[in-house]
């Protein structure tokens, strides 16, 4: 995998994990449930090595 999609899919990943924590401090829960499937897309490129 090259270092552009790889810092892509880790640019995704904490994208994810910054709405999550956004949804949590809010209590929404479409923002935190939007940032947790973002994380998990991520991650799942990240390891296929899409």
């Amino acid at each position: 995998m090259s270092v552009d999609k790889t810092a892509k899919n880790r640019t995704q990943q904490v994208k994810g994990k910054a709405k999550e924590v956004t949804g949590q401090a809010t209590g929404n829960k479409k923002l935190e449930y939007s940032g947790k499937k973002d994380m998990a897309a991520g991650e799942v490129k990240q390891r296929s090595g899409k």
